[in-house]
């Protein structure tokens, strides 16, 4: 049996646009010979609607657009993943308002349809519904109500969804125990640097467990924060792989599900982040129908990845760069912000800020001193950003490093404007990683010297913080661990290292909410998958 992978790149609320991508991938495996096409998790409308689930029409439009998928089937099977809607069943608030507006008298579902000869021949419901990161699914879906076998091709396939192969003695193990030969699993499952090879494992494991082959189907594509990877693979019921396809690229992929197991290479990780911030960057920027970007360069090592990063996302003609001199700015800074402009064949203005630096100190009623005048100057340089953003329709990117953003090292209204902060989800030593692999593309310099925010004289960032190579094993455990403060003592951090850190996690909360989303590349980000209160007393 030969079976088509459809790995679309879905727009969320797009949806006339991905029944059109996924009837295009029904026509090319007809083309390829496939009995089977199978696309991933909510394909039709995109992976995560939210709370566009609840616009009157949303489910009806998702339903309109199963129908033509429907009638460009012809005698292939296609299983696509929809969302359904059914009155609701339980008792439910219908005096509050809000109720109201957000579905009270409506069940929906998270569901894979089963397609062929212009008909809907099977639909299986999504049983297990995650809450935990960037999900909200039981915000929105009702569970299904079990499991069962489809026939197709004269093989016995059970069908789930997801979050439904990941829980052990779950739906995959009830149909392998009904007899199914093979497990399709309909995916769109967020990507973070390591997830592809715990994935692998997991399919794997079940294969070997159940004896049974699947065939994994995962969503690729950025939906704001969130990266969608692909990386679609077919493994067979000794756990042999036998297929994986591309990550980050969206393609119509046959597989003879008779053939035989192939080597998967080895995961880089400095690849799948800059290939997850690449399709980051591009998407965003085209799905919300810009075409350029614009950032200020600084001479340090974060602005010229992400220059780098989105020169490789849209190409050098999209990308613009200013460099805004003040009057701490350093010759090296203005060489090598030129250098970086140079090597990438990227557009390039400077504007000093010296003057409107100068205006703002008169116009205070007080002298500005230290801090007040150190943040004068990025909000200053922030200014001008977004009016070039306005003159020249290009979207601002922001530099800011998970490292920075943790412990409040940046300037609201400064350094932190724009659309969208790519690197958002590196800590400092993975942005000296990233870069590297740009080689010499980054000047060599900007690698070596030391950090600086150069708003002071002879300022270092270690004058303000404790230096990177502390700080951000530090931060991994605060954030990526969730320890507490007697958790991170007892594993060896200096305590008034800790007080001082977690003191500044805490309480630049605030600024972490009025930041442009960053993208998703590690467990937890700064991002949809954290909610944390900004008033709150806790700090262990």
């Amino acid at each position: 049996m030969r079976v088509g992978i459809g790995q679309i790149n879905a727009t969320v609320g797009a949806i006339d646009h991905n029944v059109e991508a996924i009837c295009a991938a029904v026509r090319k495996a007809r083309s390829a010979g496939c009995d089977l096409t199978v696309f991933p998790e909510l394909a039709i409308p995109g992976y995560a609607p939210l709370d566009l689930l609840w616009r009157r029409g949303f489910v009806d439009a998702c339903r309109a657009g199963l129908d033509r998928i429907q009638a460009e089937a012809g005698p292939m099977t296609v299983v696509v993943g929809s969302v359904a809607a059914e009155s609701t069943r339980v008792p439910v608030n219908r005096a509050d308002t809000s109720s109201v507006s957000d579905g009270a008298s409506t069940d929906l579902y998270n569901v894979a349809v089963l397609l062929r000869k212009g008909r809907e021949v099977g639909r299986v419901q999504k049983i297990h519904l995650p809450t935990y990161d960037v999900y909200h699914e039981r915000r929105y879906f009702t569970p299904g109500p079990g499991s069962e076998l489809h026939t197709i091709g004269g093989r016995k396939f059970g069908v789930n969804i997801c979050e439904d192969i990941w829980v052990d003695d779950g739906p995959t193990d009830l149909q392998a125990s009904l007899g199914a030969e093979w497990i399709l699993n309909l995916s769109a499952s967020p990507f973070y640097v390591g997830k592809p090879g715990i994935r692998r494992k997991l399919i794997r494991r079940r294969s070997v467990e159940n004896g049974v082959g699947i065939v994994y189907v995962n969503l690729v594509g950025a939906q704001d924060d969130v990266i969608f990877d692909g990386g679609s693979f077919v493994t067979n019921a000794a756990g042999e792989i036998l297929f994986e396809a591309p990550r980050f690229e969206d393609d119509l992929y046959a597989v003879d599900l008779d053939g035989t197991g192939v080597r998967v290479p080895n995961d880089d990780p400095v690849a799948q982040t800059r290939g997850a911030i690449v399709l980051g960057i591009r998407d965003y920027v085209r799905k919300n129908a810009r075409a350029d970007v614009l950032l200020g360069l600084s001479g340090g090592v974060d602005s010229a990845v992400v220059a780098a990063l989105a020169v490789e996302a849209l190409g050098a003609e999209h990308v613009s760069t200013v460099y805004l001199p003040s009057e701490f700015s350093s010759a090296e800074s203005r060489e090598d912000s030129a250098a970086v402009a140079r090597n990438l064949g990227i557009d390039y203005t400077e504007i000093p800020i010296d003057p409107i630096h100068d205006a703002l100190r008169q116009a205070l009623p007080a002298r500005a001193d230290g801090l007040v005048d150190e943040n004068l100057q990025p909000r200053a340089r922030g200014t001008l950003l977004m009016a070039l953003s306005n003159q020249r329709g290009a979207l601002v990117l922001c530099p800011a490093n998970k490292s920075e953003i943790a412990v409040g090292y940046n300037t609201l209204y400064g350094d932190t404007v724009g659309a969208l902060a790519p690197i958002a989800d590196l800590y400092k030593d993975d942005v000296y990683r990233l870069a590297k692999s740009f080689g010499a593309v980054i000047p060599e310099r900007i690698l070596r010297k030391a950090p600086t925010a150069e708003l002071r004289p002879n300022q270092r960032d270690d004058d303000d913080l404790p230096p990177y190579a502390t700080l951000d094993p530090l931060l991994r455990a605060i954030i990526e661990k969730n320890e507490s403060r007697s958790e991170l003592l007892a594993a060896g951090f200096d305590p008034a290292l800790v007080d001082d850190v977690l003191g500044r996690y805490y309480r630049n909360e605030y600024k972490r909410h009025q930041l442009p989303i960053g993208i998703k590349v590690t467990p937890k980000a700064f991002g949809s998958g954290r909610r944390i209160p900004i008033t709150n007393g806790y700090r262990d």
